[in-house]
């Protein structure tokens, strides 16, 4: 399992309930705890433009880029516009790609790991690697004419979209964040080659909810055992769509002292959920992208330890 990362992650947003801090924290506890090598650890590459306008417009590209955002824009994005934001999620979108590429044996090129501790190269075979996990992305709400919920680029859209250029054409998409991913329905709404799996808080944010491929909204307080239950039912389901890439956004939001969920789920209900999606993926015998995507808990060290044991889960895959 290769490991996608960087220390750059962390991304001054100024007091706001999105913590980028937890992303560091997630890739020094797995290092801490001996769950990742730090030779395992590969230090993504930013998306190009190009890449992020497979999905995106060009008009709200250049106003990205160009800081010539509305306030109505920011508003919408609910995120202070700065060239390092900008930067960062850029670099997070490049990430997923990454991750993508890796999972799927795409990535042949060489690469480099800053948390190697040197500049050796080393090369990424076509046959290693069936699961890639990435310390950030499932940014889910962007749109490709606006960005929405602290998500300026939908990164799993932009990184389905280039394994399709690569001639992976089949893709699911399981969205288990609290938040139904808007951004990433609409997108795919028209293409029947993606398949959008979405559990999430009915009564929560957004408002609007574009219909996916497949999608159950849950009462408030649902909690673990009627959570697990229609997940169980819903997985056969996505994978009959027989894809050739999952991606999995693992959101930590669920869990029942998150601050902007309320499903209500434990930590090891978590855990289960995390079980069941990369078991499904397993028997399957497909690539595996995870994303950790939301977590706003009162404690930040729940979050993370939430995202490290999706990624523990992840890494006992044989």
């Amino acid at each position: 399992m290769r490991l996608i990362y960087s220390p750059r992650y962390l991304i001054d947003l100024g007091r706001h309930v999105f913590p980028t801090r937890k992303y560091p924290l997630v890739h020094a506890r797995l290092i801490e705890t001996g769950v990742i090598n730090p030779s395992n650890v590969v230090e993504p590459r930013p998306a190009g433009w190009d890449e992020l306008a497979l999905v995106h417009t060009l008009e709200y590209l250049a106003k990205m880029r160009d800081g010539t955002m509305s306030p109505d824009d920011i508003a919408r994005l609910e995120l202070p516009w700065s060239a390092e934001m900008v930067e960062g999620f850029r670099l997070m979108a490049g990430g997923t790609i990454q991750a993508a590429l890796i999972a799927c044996g795409l990535e042949v090129r060489s690469l480099k790991s800053e948390a190697r501790g040197d500049t050796s190269d080393f090369t990424l075979q076509t046959s290693d690697f069936r699961v890639a996990c990435h310390i950030g992305g499932g940014l889910h709400h962007a749109f490709p004419n606006h960005g929405e919920g602290f998500c300026p680029f939908n990164d799993v859209a932009v990184a389905a979209r280039v394994l399709q250029a690569r001639g992976l054409e089949r893709i699911a998409i399981v969205d288990l964040d609290v938040h139904h991913g808007n951004g990433t329905a609409f997108v795919f709404e028209s293409d029947p080659r993606v398949f959008t799996f979405s559990i999430h808080q009915q009564h929560n944010y957004p408002m609007w909810k574009p219909r996916g491929s497949l999608d159950v909204g849950l009462p408030d307080g649902t909690g673990d055992a009627s959570f697990l239950r229609e997940l169980e039912r819903a997985l056969p389901e996505v994978m009959a769509h027989a894809a050739q890439c999952v991606f999995y956004l693992a959101g930590a939001d669920p869990y029942e002292d998150d601050q902007l969920g309320g499903l209500r789920l434990t930590r090891e209900g978590l855990r289960q959920r995390d079980r069941l999606v990369i078991d499904a993926v397993r028997r399957a015998g497909v690539p595996l992208v995870v994303t950790l995507a939301g977590g706003y808990a009162r404690r930040v060290e729940d979050t993370v330890a939430i995202h490290v044991a999706t990624i523990e889960e992840a890494g006992s895959v044989k």
